[in-house]
């Protein structure tokens, strides 16, 4: 356990360490911190630089630059790691292995550490030593295939769906899993999360419906993949755009009145063959005014509408502005710890360490002298 006073959150107390990397990894990471974990990053001692900032996701962490290659270094490791409850890596299946860390090797001297690995691929199968990246891992689970209309290429996603949502996000959820298992036991184990996994894991609801006639298999007939006209996304008279959801036929009927189609009946919603027509009649009407009519005329109500903003826009919208969605750190705008905890919540996001910040303390804090740092 930390000898650092316990932080505010449900995860005071645990000890989480994470090699330094890129991606779902460092996210992870941030996202225990927030609930108040003690996240230690590990840097490479050729990778640090003096007074070099981080990133929003090394928030809440603490720094240490250790030589792995030095016996010092890998001592200080060794010591990190006997005092955590939890790791989290990013590389590629058998670098841990090649550093002498693997998880064979801290299980014998931390049997209950937990071990959480997120990669691509995965710990093995065919495509574990291949390199890849968000776009790849979200293809081949057949989700990508989804956002394809009208004859067009499919759309390739933000860095989000894969290396996040897919990635990061479960492997938080295995680490916490894990964690809560390793008290009962006394045990660690291995949390292998792989963001084709991940992915897949999302898409168990859109699988369920196949077939069904909230998802069926011809495209021109599925309401969630743009082809109906009260499910898609319409530019405005300025060029921006909006988006409308009235799927239930309430908010279908309640679209109809607001935009003033008093002859489309409602009842009518699901006849494929008046699609066409009708979205480009709604397409032509919202093309007349510009998005901020719109968003008088339609938000907060019924016909499930939302504008599409930009990162900034959003960051100032009402909504998110009452609910404190966004915070300001150090003049920059990022996101406020989520979820929410009533009794114990997360901490208030703070500035992200430099490269190495934390080197001293922690040593200290492991009965070391400064000789494994940089």
């Amino acid at each position: 356990m930390t000898t650092t006073p316990p932080a505010p959150g449900p995860l005071a107390g645990l000890r989480i360490v994470e090699f330094a990397g890129l991606g779902p990894c460092p996210l992870a990471g941030m996202l225990l911190a927030d609930m108040g974990a003690d996240v230690i990053v590990v840097e490479r001692a050729a990778a640090a630089g003096a007074g070099l900032e981080r990133t929003a996701t090394d928030r809440g962490k603490r720094s240490v630059v250790l030589d792995l290659k030095q016996p010092a270094g890998l001592e200080a490791a060794w010591r990190l790691l006997e005092s955590a409850d939890a790791l989290i890596e990013g590389f590629r299946p058998g670098v841990m292995e090649r550093l002498g860390l693997g998880p064979e090797a801290v299980a014998a001297r931390n049997p209950r550490l937990v071990f959480g690995r997120v990669t691509g691929w995965g710990q093995d199968g065919p495509l574990a030593q291949a390199a890849g990246h968000d776009l790849n891992y979200v293809a081949l689970t057949g989700v990508l295939s989804l956002s394809r209309r009208d004859g067009a290429p499919p759309v390739i996603p933000p860095t989000i769906v894969g290396d996040m949502a897919g990635g990061a996000m479960f492997l938080a959820f295995g680490v916490v899993c894990a964690l809560l298992e390793a008290r009962r036991s006394g045990r660690g184990q291995v949390v292998d999360a792989a963001m084709v996994d991940g992915v897949a894991a999302l898409s168990a609801l859109v699988r369920h419906m196949r077939g069904s006639p909230w998802w069926p298999e011809e495209r021109a007939h599925n309401l969630l993949l743009g082809s109906a006209p009260f499910y898609d996304v319409y530019e405005c008279a300025d060029g921006q755009h909006v988006t409308l959801g009235a799927i239930e036929p309430p908010f279908y009927a309640e679209l109809l009145r607001r935009l003033e189609l008093h002859d489309e009946d409602p009842a009518r919603q699901h006849e494929h063959a008046r699609w066409p027509a009708l979205k480009a009649r709604i397409a032509a009407l919202i093309r007349t005014q510009p998005r901020d009519h719109w968003c008088a005329l339609l938000e907060g109500t019924d016909v499930c509408f939302a504008p599409v903003l930009d990162l900034d826009e959003a960051a100032a919208h009402p909504h998110h502005a009452a609910r404190g969605t966004y915070v300001q750190v150090d003049g920059r705008t990022q996101p406020a710890p989520a979820p929410r905890l009533s009794r114990t919540p997360a901490r208030t996001p703070g500035s992200a360490p430099r490269r190495g910040q934390h080197t001293l303390e922690v040593l200290r804090e492991l009965g070391l002298e400064d000789s494994g740092g940089a």
